[in-house]
């Protein structure tokens, strides 16, 4: 059984045709492609349409359109943004001495892209790829607070999963938490995803400003006196705002 679609793969080798030499027409493409000129016609009026390609006048000949630039650039932040935060968490954690790691917000969940974990017995352990409930826990709820609305309107209009005694599962209460985290830029959570957990999480910024990833420390409640999470959130927030202007961020 194949999951593919023959439509969309024939696109894909179309758009590849035009990033690799623009400048072509359908009869070249099509060629090139292996379609025929009227399905070549049509596959890339589809991509013109969506904004990937467009057709130059009065040629008539192909280049990339502006979405195609979107989606480079975009690949090009995140690429950097995995590079950039395996260079950084070593360092974090060590200042931190707790473990620390970087989610990015994935639909409605968040998704570990790289950690660094502590060389302490009791530890909060992390694995790439590890997914988290949008809107639970320190990263969850700051990679909430800073998405689009509505992705906000959809997670606050669906039901909250109850994980401790202190999740948060009231609408208004999580309304008034994601405003305070936007203001001040930090997100808390004590035993609200695993008991007798803490963590810090902070917003990470690419070049245009917008938050593309959380920075957090996550340790044993046991372990972070009052005083050790304050320290925690400041070594946190500075440790995102230097990350954030390695991706090219110069706002404060």
């Amino acid at each position: 059984m194949t999951y593919t679609v023959d439509a969309v793969q024939k696109a894909m080798e179309l758009l590849f045709l035009v990033a690799e030499e623009g400048g072509n027409g359908v009869t070249e493409l099509a060629r090139r492609s292996g379609n025929t000129k009227a399905r070549a016609f049509r596959l890339l009026t589809t991509l013109e349409e969506c904004g990937l390609v467009r057709r130059q006048m009065p040629m008539a000949t192909y280049s990339l359109g502006y979405r195609a630039l979107i989606i480079g650039t975009a690949a090009q932040s995140q690429l950097n943004l995995i590079q950039i935060a395996n260079e950084i968490l070593e360092t974090v954690g060590k200042e931190c001495n707790e473990s620390v790691l970087v989610r990015i917000r994935d639909g409605l969940e968040t998704v570990c892209i790289a950690w660094w974990d502590a060389p302490h017995a009791v530890r909060v352990h992390n694995q790439l790829g590890t997914r988290r409930p949008l809107g639970v826990g320190a990263s969850g709820k700051l990679l909430l607070a800073y998405s689009p609305q509505e992705v906000l309107d959809q997670v606050l209009g669906s039901d909250f999963k109850k994980f401790t005694d202190n999740t948060i599962v009231k609408r208004t209460d999580m309304k008034k938490e994601l405003k305070k985290i936007s203001e001040e830029g930090l997100s808390i959570s004590e035993s609200e995803r695993t008991a007798e957990m803490v963590a810090v999480a902070a917003p990470v910024r690419d070049a245009s400003g917008a938050v593309i990833a959380s920075l957090s420390m996550s340790a044993p409640s046991s372990r972070v006196s009052r005083t050790n999470l304050k320290k925690h959130a400041e070594i946190i927030t500075r440790s995102a705002q230097r990350f954030s202007e390695a991706l090219g961020y110069v706002g404060q």
